[in-house]
């Protein structure tokens, strides 16, 4: 396979579906949960624009056209709660400030979250290109080598060695002033500022990635506290507590399903009100899906805080990366002495950096770690075979042994 098979791009379509160019976390954020809410919208509209969503008890005088006429209104113009052993309210105004706003919106209001979901995904598909490495085709090709032979295996792994080498040393720093250099100072205790000469391209653009994903599952909540009505953040709560209390499967204020409905009839200079009671059979699987929302977010929102957490910590502590380097290279026993390890350190820092790091993680995450040994035994080789390093290297050999 050769070098340029990797650099092929692919359409603009895979920038929208699923890839293995980010970790677990990710996949639950933009595929799992946008899969569980596009499921639940087609599963409410099913249930609307399929079968009957309301029905309402009219008076016995209503012709056909006029109960069609009734449900058709209700549904539209939404209906409002009152318990049964409440008495209802006299004034028109006060049955308003109970109406229910939300039951016509879930299918949309899902597909909007849906979106929501996948939005970092779509960013970070985009962005990420800018680094001048096809991410998603790198990993994809190490991935598919677990199940290839031996010998396609270890040819794989040698052209994307070479790939990766041309890509660390294109983008290094090749003119030098103040600026610059004051730049690589701060790019050596913070990736933040996403330069690809820095080699900090990659891991900003993700960090920011990762920090999009816990503030939109945090925004979740907020969003629909105010679609259901400035309650939805304890609903969890007041299930769980439902539940020690025995009332969870009740029928909910939250989620009613007998409700009320005032509609005018105009017959001529004489407008006639009426106020019927109406089911809404949707709001039984609206309460169901609801409560698993509410639970799943909460899931959802703790694994991405502490994932988002774990990665800064990796970035910002330098040592981390000369660690997770130096693990490999001594299960293959390529650290022998105080030389190797000396400049392990300097492979690590001087070369790979932080976008080579960042990719090396990324792999190990979708491969196993025998694959990965074997890539960064690969980049080691390249590395120490070049001129300036090869000359380093013999002359400190040189220096211990006299």
């Amino acid at each position: 396979m050769s070098v340029s098979a990797i650099i092929g791009g692919f359409s603009s379509y895979s920038k929208l579906r699923g890839s293995n160019d980010d970790d677990w976390v990710d996949r639950v954020n933009h595929l799992y949960t946008v899969i569980i809410l596009v499921i639940f919208a087609i599963f409410i509209s099913g249930g609307q624009y399929v079968g009957n969503p309301i029905e309402c008890w009219c008076p016995a005088h209503f012709t056909g056209s006029y109960v069609a006429y009734t449900k058709s209104y209700c549904w539209v113009k939404n209906t409002y709660y009152i318990p049964m052993d409440n008495t209802i309210p006299v004034e028109h105004n006060n049955r308003s400030s109970e109406e229910l706003t939300y039951y016509q919106w879930v299918p949309i209001i899902l597909l909007f979250m849906a979106f929501l979901f996948k939005a970092p995904s779509i960013l970070w598909r985009i962005f990420n290109s800018g680094s001048g490495l096809n991410l998603e085709k790198i990993v994809n090709m190490t991935t598919d080598t677990q199940i290839g032979s031996p010998d396609k295996r270890e040819e794989t792994l040698r052209h994307i060695s070479v790939y990766m080498d041309r890509w660390l040393e294109t983008h290094r720093q090749y003119h030098w002033n103040a600026l610059i250099r004051a730049r690589e100072r701060v790019s050596k205790l913070c990736c933040f500022l996403c330069s690809k000469r820095d080699g900090t391209y990659l891991t900003g653009l993700y960090i920011f990635v990762k920090l999009v994903y816990v503030v939109n599952v945090i925004c979740q909540f907020f969003l629909l506290n105010a679609f259901m009505g400035e309650w939805y953040n304890m609903y969890g709560m007041e299930v769980l507590s439902g539940l020690y209390n025995d009332h969870a499967w009740k029928d909910s204020p939250r989620f009613p399903k007998v409700t009320l409905c005032d509609f005018d009839i105009r017959q001529l200079n004489n407008i006639q009100r009426h106020t019927v009671q109406c089911v809404l059979p949707i709001n039984l699987f609206n309460e169901k899906i609801f409560i698993f929302l509410w639970f799943w977010f909460v899931v959802v929102a703790v694994v991405t805080v502490a994932n988002f957490g774990f990665w800064i910590w990796r970035v910002l502590f330098k040592m981390n990366r000369v660690r997770y380097i130096k693990k490999y290279l001594k299960l293959l026993d390529e650290v022998r002495g105080e030389e190797d390890k000396r400049f392990a350190k300097k492979f690590a820092d001087q070369y790979l950096r932080d976008d080579g790091i960042f990719v090396l993680r990324l792999i190990g995450k979708n491969s196993n770690d025998i694959l990965l040994s074997d890539l960064v035994s690969n980049l080691w080789k390249i590395y120490k075979s070049k001129p300036m390093i090869k000359k380093e290297y013999a002359d400190d050999n040189n220096e211990s042994h006299a």
